[in-house]
């Protein structure tokens, strides 16, 4: 409590490339600021909220939010809750941040800010925050909220990082970020197959339309022209010439599906995570429980490679059953 006003603390969840980013930036305007939300609103909507309810409650804030919680006040601490690692050097990477107040692994040659503290536990990371800050890849959301329930302070508030923005279309947007990295593995094993720019772009074009029918069955007040924002074609595109997804799935089919994504993942990504594997997983699972494989030829052959329940050439093959997405409604794109 100072002048009259109770401190807020905030905690990150999360240190990989996006997490150092976020509690740099967020760890500064602490410090400077009378309130951090004056300058920055947050937006989470994620597809695990429902189940996540025990943990915390997530909030979704307004212009007019924003305007009430300028008058909170926060400690200038900001605690990055860090999965521990051991680096080449034999050290921790807690304590090389701590140290350098440096993410020498996934930020290197970036200072935090000295209200930066790195710390390897989770139940002492977010001891006493008012809010938490979540920047971890989305298949650790729900492990993670597990071990949290009963730890926070009552009240305790949770926002994201994961996939935010502020727009109108919450559902489109989420989908477009989640679902674009199933493609990006199937744009990936096309490369490693030298298959060629032609298919490639049929890859990309084809998901891009299973994108779209898959986000309407789920939630119909997703707006068609939300795929093509930057979120959508735009962020799909980006994806499918680059990222860590495209770039594991080439190896993966270079190597004959030999490899597991597992063994390649650890090989290449140096402890960061893919998201295409798992969350093909996700979808795969709800296309089985309510009978769409058939509407979904290519977001269900992408997880059947995954697996090794099909080999890496059946990436193409799929297309040879054209889908019915009449069931959406109204005449499908021709995108």
């Amino acid at each position: 409590m100072e002048n009259g006003h109770a401190k807020y603390r905030v905690a990150v969840i999360g240190s990989g490339n996006w997490g150092s980013v976020a509690s740099r930036l967020i760890a500064s305007n602490t410090a400077k600021l009378p309130s951090f939300y004056d300058k920055i609103a947050f937006i989470l909507s994620y597809p695990f909220v429902g189940s996540l309810a025990t943990c915390t409650t997530f909030l979704y804030l307004s212009s007019t939010d924003l305007d009430v919680l300028s008058i909170m006040d926060f400690v200038d601490e900001v605690r990055m809750w860090v999965f521990e690692e051991i680096l080449p050097t034999g050290n921790k990477l807690s304590e090389s941040i701590n140290r350098e107040n440096e993410n020498c692994k996934y930020l290197p040659g970036i200072k935090l800010g000295p209200n930066v503290i790195a710390d390897p536990d989770l139940e002492s990371a977010v001891k006493d925050a008012n809010m938490l800050v979540f920047v971890t890849p989305h298949q650790f959301v729900e492990g993670i909220c597990k071990k949290l329930v009963g730890k926070l302070r009552p009240g305790a508030q949770a926002i994201s990082l994961i996939k935010g923005m502020e727009v109108e279309d919450i559902e489109g947007v989420e989908l477009c970020g989640t679902l674009k990295n199933i493609v990006a593995i199937a744009a990936g094993l096309v490369d490693g197959l030298d298959m060629g720019n032609n298919t490639k772009a049929a890859i990309m074009r084809i998901g891009l339309r299973e994108m779209r029918a898959f986000s309407k069955l789920l939630f119909p007040s997703v707006r068609d022209n939300t795929f093509f924002e930057s979120c959508g074609v735009a962020d799909l595109i980006t994806t499918c010439l680059g990222g860590r997804n495209r770039r594991v799935a080439e190896a993966f089919a270079r190597n004959g599906g030999k490899r597991s994504f597992d063994e390649l993942e650890a090989e290449m990504l140096h402890g960061q995570k893919l998201q295409g594997v798992s969350t093909a997983a996700e979808v795969y699972e709800v296309l089985t429980y309510r009978g769409w494989q058939e509407l979904f030829p290519l977001l269900s052959t992408v997880h059947e490679i995954c697996i090794g329940q099909l080999p890496p050439t059946s990436i193409v093959e799929y297309s040879e059953h054209t889908p019915n997405l009449s069931i959406i409604g109204g005449p499908t794109p021709c995108y």
